[in-house]
């Protein structure tokens, strides 16, 4: 009877340990990854394989999850460092960068801080980029001087498995000399332009006055013309009249104007003494005899 009791006990205890076995193995054998990382699995010390999101089987006692890495975006801390620009003039440059893991098994296996190689790539290149440019045009081209940072960053971290999304040029600050110098330097720009505008504005007084004179003497040269031509027409009028009437009838017009003349001095209020040269008399005197002709 007590043979009987402790084979069944052993029995019950073998089952018990194979369950256990189990659940054991079911535990260590299925992995549940989250969205948000990837698992690297290693077999006695080497890489094995990554396991993706979602349901996941490795070989109990022998594999094993070595790393949990996420693949969600990250930022760097804010980085400053000094660099100098190609006509010598010292900055402070602030920059962030944004950057995923892709690849899990390189940014184990291939380097050891990723954070900080990347911060110290990321100095480096912005040093060397900056130094190819003058200040004018680091402030200027602040866009194409972050699109060739963040290429060459990609380039350098190649082989880390990382993707950078972002590189980001915060702010570029000078010191207290160059800003003054360029103060100093602004300020005489602005006098100059303000001196090229008044210049501007001189001249284009004189071109307007030049062109009123102008106007003015066209205008004058045009009147004249007018009145030549008028002169010309009445000339021309007399000597249709001439070449049609004869010279008979200019004269009786001729001697009416003098007769008229006479009169008008003879009428005038004051002295009526008129002293005409003796030519003269002759002259209204075949002007009367013309006149009396004609009546």
């Amino acid at each position: 009877m007590n043979g009987e009791l402790e084979a069944l006990l052993g029995g019950n205890i073998v089952l018990i340990l194979l369950a256990v076995f189990l659940i054991l193995c079911i535990f260590l054998g299925v992995r549940i990854v989250p969205q948000s990382e990837q698992h690297v699995v290693e077999r006695f010390g080497r890489l094995k394989s990554v396991l993706g999101p979602g349901i996941n089987f490795i070989v109990p006692f022998l594999d094993r999850v070595a790393h949990r890495i996420s693949i969600l975006e990250r930022q760097l801390p804010t980085m400053t460092q000094d660099a100098i620009t190609s006509d010598n003039v010292l900055v402070q440059v602030d920059t962030s960068v944004f950057y995923r893991i892709t690849e899990p098994e390189k940014t184990v296996y291939r380097i050891r801080d990723v954070d900080g190689a990347i911060s110290t790539t990321v100095a480096g290149i912005v040093r060397a980029e900056i130094g190819q440019m003058e200040l004018d045009e680091v402030q200027s081209n602040r866009a194409q001087l972050i699109s060739a940072i963040k290429v060459a960053i990609e380039k350098a971290v190649d082989d880390w498995g990382v993707d950078v999304t972002r590189a980001e040029l915060l702010d570029v600050n000078l010191d207290q000399a160059t800003r003054e110098a360029m103060l100093q330097q602004l300020n005489a720009e602005r006098a100059r332009r303000a001196a090229v505008t008044e210049a501007e504005g001189s001249k284009r007084a004189v071109e307007l006055n030049a062109d009123a004179e102008l106007y003015a003497a066209e205008q004058a040269a045009k009147a004249r013309r007018i009145e030549a031509e008028a002169e010309a027409y009445a000339t021309q009028v007399v000597a249709q009249a001439i070449q049609q009437n004869g010279l008979e009838a200019a004269q009786y017009q001729v001697a009416l104007k003098q007769v008229e003349a006479l009169g008008s001095l003879g009428g005038a209020q004051g002295n009526q003494t008129v002293i005409v040269p003796a030519d003269a008399v002759e002259a209204f005197g075949n002007a009367f005899k013309m006149l009396r002709g004609r009546a």
